[in-house]
């Protein structure tokens, strides 16, 4: 090599070590940085979430004996972020065993997905959105799709046999005691009594509760006041009510001040409401979501319509701006716009929760779900969301502040049932701090609940369901 070459290589080589010098991390490290990894399980399907900083590809195909689901992703190298994988599969995971991770090949990664059972798996990538960068997503849905409305019915039989058999277990322990043949009475003598100078007599106390009666906790539900004679009819058949607690999963919704999300505090508020209605012989709730996974806008409402319910309510706790913003609010769906600039505003912010939440759209587009959706309303079934809505305003006005002393509309995707009087409850504003405290109180939770639970039932008893079309 002569020297006028060795000189220039050196120089190259120089070169390149200054640039090395001005480049971060990130651009030394070789392939995508993963920034975090989630598991979300629940029995309508199971999510795997892995969030990196540049997009991925990645190729799936199910193997049988046993089943598992093998995942190659292209140009990634295996880093700790990813093994975090393998911890985060919960044992009650209705779907997922386990989860493998490997180097399968130069710059490719393996996951095994080790199954329960039987998976019908959607992968799809979503592009960065409010917190999240780059996500790649696997959804693992049961190969047979449920009945919710069979399931629903189920529960209930099984319900009104536990409580039958405990009318009757009581009833057998009643006849047993009757049956049973006296004790025999043996007479104790009583210890003389001295009487005591009425001058000494102390004066008369109260007598105090039992401690059991006084520390009882304050957020048990009062019954629900009674109905008028007018008010009450006869419903001859099972009515069901779909509860849609906002939000789950990778979509948190708002965020209080203190941290309190949306997404926790609607569900515990749909749990304590479903019990509720459980309780009025029947009466059935359903939920589109009872965990913490994601429901996509369109689901919500198809989950309502298979088990043919008589009434859709979703439940919500918002944010807004400034925190000054306070009281709950009832809409129901607008077919001529917005009733109101902040209406509007609430329904683009909900309307986008299948964007950070994560939607495989080409799925939807398959079945023609996204047109469907956008084209369901009638005028019959606004008239009778809004008839809801005014009875269910009025019961929570007397809990807390509302925000608007009318029922709004706007255009919410998820109340575009055709035929299902819907609504869409915003609790109070997560964003202001005195009422995040409220949101987060037991006590007010129940008070909020069975204000819920009276306008729901006063509204089936002043308008009766009609008849099914599928004999329950």
């Amino acid at each position: 090599m002569t020297p006028s070459r060795r000189i220039n290589r050196r120089q190259a080589l120089h070169g390149l070590g200054a640039v090395a010098l001005t480049l971060g991390t990130a651009e030394l490290a070789w392939g995508a940085a993963i920034v975090a990894v989630r598991v979300w399980p629940a029995q309508d399907y199971s999510r795997v979430t892995i969030e990196s900083d540049t997009a991925l590809a990645a190729r799936m195909q199910m193997a049988e004996n046993p089943p598992r689901l093998v995942i190659d992703i292209d140009q990634l190298e295996l880093s700790p972020a990813l093994r975090e994988l393998v911890g985060k599969v919960r044992a009650d995971d209705p779907y997922i065993a386990g989860v493998r991770v490997g180097q399968n090949q130069p710059r490719v990664v393996r996951l095994v997905v080790d199954l329960k059972q039987a998976v019908a798996p959607q992968q799809f990538t979503l592009e960065p959105v409010a917190a999240y960068k780059h996500r790649l997503v696997f959804d693992l849905y049961p190969s047979e799709a449920r009945d919710p409305l069979l399931e629903l019915v189920r529960e209930k039989e099984r319900a009104e046999a536990q409580a039958t058999q405990s009318v009757n277990d009581a009833l057998g322990d009643f006849i047993k005691d009757i049956q049973r043949p006296p004790l025999p009475v043996v007479p104790v003598p009583l210890p003389p009594v001295t009487p005591v100078p009425a001058a000494a007599s102390a004066p008369a106390v109260a007598a105090k509760p039992p401690a059991a009666v006084a520390s009882r906790p304050q957020s048990t539900p009062a019954p629900a006041p009674p109905l008028s004679a007018d008010e009450v009819r006869q419903i001859d058949r099972l009515v069901v009510v779909a509860l849609d607690p906002g939000h789950g999963g990778e979509d948190p919704g708002a965020i209080g001040p203190s941290g309190l999300r949306e997404k926790d505090v609607v569900l515990a508020i749909a749990l304590k409401l479903r019990d509720r209605l459980n309780s009025v012989p029947g009466m059935r709730a359903m939920l589109t979501r009872d965990a913490d996974f994601f429901v996509p806008l369109h689901e919500r409402v198809r989950k309502a319509r298979r088990v043919q319910a008589d009434l859709f309510v979703s439940i919500h706790a918002d944010a807004f701006i400034t925190p000054a913003a306070r009281g709950a609010s009832v809409f129901a769906l607008s077919q001529n716009g917005a009733t109101s600039t902040a209406a509007r505003w609430m329904a683009d912010k909900e309307n986008a929760a299948d964007l950070v939440g994560g939607v495989n759209t080409v799925a939807v587009k398959d079945r023609e779900v996204l047109r469907a959706m956008l084209d369901m309303s009638t005028t019959a079934q606004i008239k009778d969301s809004l008839k809801i809505g005014r009875e269910v305003l009025s019961l929570i006005g007397g809990v807390g502040a509302l925000h608007k002393r009318s029922v709004e509309q706007a255009g919410f995707a998820v109340l575009k049932a055709p035929d299902v009087p819907s609504i869409l409850v915003e609790t109070a504003f997560i964003s202001n701090p005195e009422e995040e405290a409220k949101l987060r109180d037991e006590d007010y939770q129940h008070k909020l609940v069975e204000a819920l639970f009276t306008g729901i039932r006063r509204y089936f008893a002043r308008n009766p369901p009609l008849a099914r079309q599928r004999v329950l």
